[in-house]
């Protein structure tokens, strides 16, 4: 389906996103570049492939467009990776158009629950991130998305 290349296997994975993007418009992109798990390598920086990085770039202005949040996940971690997903890249660029991020651990089970969350709060302070969105519901309002600092995040997790 990807014509026989990692990088033809990204930009097939990336143009479903958007497609994905567009047509569900969601609040939370989770798995952002999951793609890299299936690659022979894993930890390679998306910026580095033009014509995969020009869909990257276009999936996230969408997604900022749309006011959505991009899930930063731990999970990648616990998967191998060197960092958790999306890729320091992705991030950047990500934050540079003024995008809001939000933490997950991608737990399967109980034992699961917070894994590498120490090392993705390393992660998130060497980007600059201050502060997560979560979604806080609202009588009468319904779900409102509302920013916690990353400090503050921190300091209620115990390893």
């Amino acid at each position: 389906a990807s014509g026989g290349s990692q990088e033809r296997c990204f930009e097939a994975y990336f143009d479903s996103q958007y497609a994905m993007l567009l047509a569900l418009r969601p609040r939370v992109v989770a798995h952002f570049d999951l793609i890299r798990l299936l690659c022979a390598t894993p930890d390679v920086s998306l910026r580095t492939l033009p014509r995969v990085w020009e869909k990257v770039v276009r999936n996230l202005e969408v997604v900022v467009r749309q006011g959505g949040l991009l899930e930063v996940n731990s999970a990648g971690l616990r998967k191998g990776l060197r960092e958790p997903y999306p890729g320091r890249a992705v991030c950047e660029a990500f934050m540079g158009m003024g995008g809001r991020f939000t933490l997950s651990d991608d737990s399967h089970g109980v034992e699961q629950v917070g894994t590498n969350y120490g090392r993705a709060f390393e992660y998130l302070e060497g980007l600059g991130v201050g502060e997560l969105w979560t979604f806080e519901r609202v009588e009468e309002v319904g779900l409102v998305v509302k920013s916690v600092s990353l400090a503050d995040v921190k300091a209620t997790f115990k390893e």
